[in-house]
């Protein structure tokens, strides 16, 4: 037996959280990390959100579950929130994104079977999605490392390359029941599918009877500046499956529907046990609260401009590092030059946390300068080494309580003033000495010292210094209507 009672499913850093403070993460030894990772898309308003905590905690003084078998008078009221704010008509509460994608699955095959078509069950998806842990949606994924040794696939899903429509158009037959797809592909690398793209979906779904569904558990509730990120197209899906943000940090995930694609879903079908509970709903209306005020999203699309501008100059300077931006909103990507183990070590020895996106289906071709050419890597087994050639760090800061148009000034005027700002010239010259001997192999070290003249300014200029300055963004926040 290992030291640890714990499945050892994640490679953990050692790190240990003791609290959360809106943008920062501090230790159970007191220091204090700029959290850009937001839990994987998950901590849409940050950490102890003053609506959130006391959405939270005065359900828990009242019910925390009850059967779905009874009115749930919350979820009732999240229900139509939803439906008012989007194009679905019907909603299913799960407890996680993979069980909202497993309810859109089910739906599109019951809808099939209900309109006299049960031999139409199959889904097409695209290389480089992440859709969920559980057998199904692994293999809507099609990523082999989360397939490998459980057994055969499960029947169903045709896989086509990223925003390849004309492949998806041949590989409809007879029997496809539906389309998925991620509209910003968040483990694949930050890859938003173009508009176009996106249109064309529709088209073929419409020509085909097929039905669309949208994979929006990582880049919706407000992440991209929109409330969903389908929005920015303008095309509208059947079924969507949303997560992560709508919980703020609570387990929570939804399934919403138009009319039509849910008129399979009848008494017993389907169902859930925690799904909906009262705790869960509670915290999805306060995370609306905040995220349907007036002049919310604007201000994410307004941090979003400044951030990826700030990024774009950190990327000129170092091109050897970083080859470029990508994204949509507040959910960005560094496209690195190099492993992104390397650039994310990096970042958390200088108290910012990102998220390397670890997609099987891309590695990088040694060799490659500034073209930034990725490629394919088929069915090979889930070698570490892959991994440490993936290419993107994901970047996801709370859209909520940020102060991240102060850092972002700071990094657009650094060419000018960061040698007054930091701790002189001599920083900037030792980060430049660094990035250039980061080029070669096993240059992890220099890399981080690299990052030491951007961060050290952030995180000294930025981080709280003093409790009463903490205290008082609190009751501001507090205050502010919802």
């Amino acid at each position: 037996m290992s030291g640890s009672a714990l499945y050892e499913t994640f490679a953990r850093a050692p790190l240990a959280f003791d609290r959360g403070e809106g943008t920062w993460l501090v230790t159970d030894k007191g220091e204090r990390y700029l959290d850009f990772a937001g839990g994987i898309a998950v901590n849409s308003l940050g950490h102890s959100h003053p609506h959130l905590v006391a959405a939270l905690t005065g359900q828990a003084a009242k019910l925390w579950h009850v059967s779905n078998l009874y009115e749930i008078p919350e979820q009732r009221r999240l229900g139509e929130r939803l439906v008012d704010a989007t194009f679905a008509d019907k909603v299913f509460f799960t407890n996680s994104g993979a069980e909202a994608l497993e309810c859109a699955i089910k739906s599109a095959r019951r809808y099939q079977f209900v309109k006299g078509h049960p031999e139409r069950f199959r889904i097409i998806t695209f290389e480089g999605a992440f859709h969920g842990r559980t057998l199904a949606t692994i293999a809507a994924g099609g990523q082999y490392k989360y397939l490998e040794g459980f057994g055969p696939k499960v029947e169903g899903f045709d896989q086509v390359a990223f925003d390849d429509i004309d492949a998806a158009e041949k590989a409809i037959t007879p029997e496809t029941a539906a389309i998925l797809i991620e509209p910003v592909q968040g483990e694949g690398g930050i890859r938003p599918v173009p508009t176009q793209s996106l249109k064309r979906i529709r088209q073929l779904c419409d020509r085909h009877g097929l039905l669309l569904i949208f994979d929006e558990v990582q880049c919706g509730i407000g992440r991209t500046g929109k409330l969903f990120a389908h929005e920015w197209a303008g095309v509208t899906p059947d079924l969507m499956a949303i997560a992560k943000g709508i919980g703020g940090g609570f387990p929570m995930g939804a399934c919403l529907a138009t009319d039509d694609a849910a008129a399979g879903m009848t008494a017993g079908v389907h169902g859930t046990t925690f799904g909906g509970n009262p705790l869960a709903m509670a915290v999805g209306n306060a995370v609306l609260d905040v995220v349907l005020a007036d002049g919310f999203l604007e201000d994410v699309q307004r941090k979003a401009l400044l951030l990826k501008q700030g990024l774009a100059a950190v990327a000129d300077e170092f091109p050897e590092v970083i080859e470029g931006i990508r994204g949509s909103g507040l959910m960005l990507g560094l496209k690195c030059a190099m492993p992104n183990a390397k650039v994310n070590m990096a970042l958390r020895d200088q108290h910012l946390l990102a998220v390397p996106a670890f997609a099987a289906a891309h590695r990088h071709r040694r060799g490659d300068r500034g073209g930034a050419e990725t490629h394919s890597v088929g069915r090979q087994g889930p070698d570490r080494r892959d991994y440490g050639r993936s290419r993107e760090v994901v970047l996801e800061s709370a859209d909520e309580r940020s102060s991240l148009h102060r850092p972002v000034r700071r990094f657009r005027r650094r060419s000018a003033r960061h040698a007054g700002r930091c701790d002189g010239a001599k920083d900037q010259a030792q980060g430049r000495r660094a990035f250039e001997a980061a080029r070669g192999q096993g240059a992890g070290d220099d890399l981080r010292q690299a990052f030491d003249a951007h961060a050290r300014f952030l995180r000294r200029r930025h981080a709280p210094t003093r409790r009463r300055d903490h205290h008082a963004d609190r009751h501001r926040d507090a205050a502010r209507p919802f």
